[in-house]
């Protein structure tokens, strides 16, 4: 599988995460914090990916 796949893959995980944060934030800050963990995570893993 070439690596840019995996990327795409990773960042737009990232991007389904930053519109899960978006959704949760005014009702359960906690669940929006984990997945702005899991955001910062995949970017991460993407970046890595791709050196």
């Amino acid at each position: 599988m070439p690596k840019e796949v995996v990327v795409i893959g990773l960042l737009a995980l990232a991007g389904f995460l930053a519109g899960g944060v978006y959704a949760t934030w005014k009702t359960a800050k906690f669940m929006a914090i984990i997945l702005l963990v899991l955001i910062v995570v995949a970017v991460g893993g993407a970046v890595l990916w791709l050196l």
